[in-house]
């Protein structure tokens, strides 16, 4: 898989260990793009750390998601995030990264290490599966899948560019619509763990079916 001007293959070219930035009701998933304002100083710390070396940091959602929560170092994490890479970066003059991860591979998280920095860093396990999500493109009912997206905007009243759409790839067409979907912390981590694209793509249109089948007049949320 490429990624920015990265190529991941096996399995030594991923790392034993990831910094984790934890963030609530986020979503990131293989070649999905998640742009990000870090502001933290653990966060700042984190990415400073990821870009002087590999790029990679480790997205996670924390394992129970409450409005207004906080994040501290003993948040329980769910069992699996996603690897991105750095893929663009911008400082503000404010104190602020603006940056962007492109996602590579999910992995799930195993030993916490211990360390004197700010951030969490865990020993992963990747599903090595989805550097060859190319493979899975035609498991995938496009023409369901865009079916149902339609019915979504225009239940919310909005336009997409279709001519971009049309254009992507299976792979990038189902993580980006799971991405982009505003759904809540639990069905966007079961997005996540969906077995394969073809799982993912059925299950994005199960929950998007149900919100549409409820009140005709309730946002998807």
């Amino acid at each position: 898989m490429q990624v920015g001007n990265a190529r991941y293959i096996r399995r030594d070219d991923l790392p034993e260990a990831v910094p984790v930035f934890p963030l609530p009701g986020a979503l990131l998933l293989p070649q999905g793009h998640l742009p990000l304002n870090i502001f933290e100083p653990r966060y700042l710390a984190l990415f400073d750390r990821a870009l002087s070396g590999n790029r990679l940091v480790g997205l996670v959602q924390p394992a129970r998601v409450s409005e207004g929560m906080e994040i501290s170092d003993v948040t329980p994490l769910a069992g699996v995030g996603c690897i991105g890479r750095v893929t663009s970066f911008a400082e503000t003059g404010d104190g602020r990264y603006l940056t962007a991860l492109t996602g590579v591979c999910r992995f799930r998280l195993m030993n916490e290490l211990r360390s004197t920095n700010p951030y969490r860093s865990f020993e992963i396990n990747p599903f090595m599966g989805d550097l060859k999500s190319e493979d899975e493109e035609d498991s995938v009912n496009r023409s369901r899948l865009l079916e149902v997206f339609r019915a979504y905007l225009d239940s919310e009243g909005l336009e997409v560019d279709w001519g971009h759409i049309e254009q992507a790839s299976n792979l990038v067409l189902v993580n980006s619509l799971a991405m982009m979907a505003p759904f809540g912390a639990a069905e966007k981590q079961a997005l996540l763990e969906a077995e394969d694209l073809k799982a993912r793509a059925e299950l994005f249109v199960a929950i998007t079916e149900f919100a549409l089948a409820g009140d005709p007049g309730e946002k998807l949320q």
